[in-house]
């Protein structure tokens, strides 16, 4: 008979753990194998979590069949069964991580990134993604502080900050203000609805998407591919342009100088005939009127509308290149004209 206290024991011990964790592992394939089209969230939540969960398990399992048997009868014992309490609770910790994401992950996936371009569905994106990262530092921060404080020395430490936490936290305070500014200006950002996450947004000059927001910083998606990264206190403390925060439906203007001899009635007309022969148009808004006569030239402005910010450009790209070409062709005459009176010779 195998005494449990021997080596055999801790032998027989490790290999009914491995079994334990084999089993965990044939569990998990027989529910992906098994779930249905209706329970794919299922299969999902068993595909995310099964490393975590053998990890965990395995962890448990090895340390109980060591303190059960011979190397609990030693002297460092003591030192590898602290060392298996801290490796648990950070597999703990990453189980719990896995499953805060993977909840909010299925919130976030009830808005349909079909309708991505309605306000209400990116502000509740944007506060998800904020409540996953604050989930995932709670769980972490967690994690360390029961791992610091199972060392004696650091509850020794812990209790004699305690003891003075109020000049403690005047210097954390100070030495922390950037980092806690920007940390509750991210918080403020995703729940106060000023931004959100596939916002149109002109920042330091520059137009660009929203396509991150953290707790410490916000990326800003440039037209050009560059990515413009910014501190959540900016856009708490500094003014910039949103052109989606009610609807995304944007309009513009073109400009235009001409000469003096411009025919108006058939520029109007040949700009409505425009508007109406292409799908970038969005039919609210499309006049001209005559904003400026100085300077020896005529200023018409050109009003559209269009369902996003997209589109407002590409048309307005469109109403100049094709004004332009109209004027050179048909009304060449209107095209701006410097004139100079020269005296008349002396005789």
């Amino acid at each position: 008979m195998i005494e449990w206290n021997s080596w055999a024991g801790t032998l027989l011990a490790v290999g009914i753990a491995l079994v334990a964790n084999v089993v965990v592992a044939v569990v998990v394939r027989v529910i992906v194998s098994r779930s249905d089209e209706q329970s794919r969230w299922l299969r999902a939540l068993v595909v995310k979590l099964h490393p975590r969960i053998q990890l965990l398990v395995a962890l448990i399992a090895f340390w109980a069949a060591a303190g059960l048997t011979a190397p609990a009868q030693f002297e460092w014992w003591p030192t590898l069964s602290h060392v298996f309490l801290i490796l648990t609770v950070l597999a703990g910790a990453w189980l719990l991580s896995g499953l805060a994401s993977f909840g909010i992950e299925r919130l976030m996936g009830r808005y349909s990134t079909e309708g991505e371009s309605l306000p209400e569905i990116r502000r509740m994106r944007t506060q998800l993604q904020v409540i996953r990262r604050l989930a995932n530092v709670l769980i972490a921060v967690v994690a360390i502080g029961v791992v610091l404080f199972s060392f004696p020395e650091v509850r020794a430490v812990g209790t004699s900050v305690l003891a003075s936490a109020g000049i403690v936290s005047i210097i954390a305070g100070l030495a922390a203000q950037t980092t806690l500014g920007n940390l509750i200006a991210g918080i403020q950002l995703a729940f106060s609805d000023s931004v959100r996450v596939g916002d149109v947004v002109v920042v330091e000059g520059e137009w660009g998407t929203i396509g991150e927001i953290t707790l410490s910083y916000v990326v800003v998606n440039v037209w050009d591919e560059r990515r413009l990264i910014l501190p959540c206190t900016y856009f708490a403390s500094q003014p910039y342009e949103s052109w989606t925060r009610q609807s995304p439906r944007i309009m513009g203007t073109v400009y235009m100088d001409v000469d003096w001899r411009v025919p108006i009635k058939a520029v109007r007309e040949r700009f409505m005939e425009l508007l109406q022969g292409t799908d970038l148009w969005d039919g609210r808004a499309g006049g001209v009127v005559v904003t400026g006569s100085q300077g020896g030239f005529v200023t018409i402005r050109f009003t559209i509308s269009a369902k996003d910010s997209g589109d407002q450009w590409n048309l307005m790209c469109l109403v100049r290149e094709e004004m332009v070409t109209w004027l050179q062709e048909e009304h060449p005459e209107a095209l701006p004209t410097t004139r100079i009176t020269l005296p008349e010779p002396s005789t």
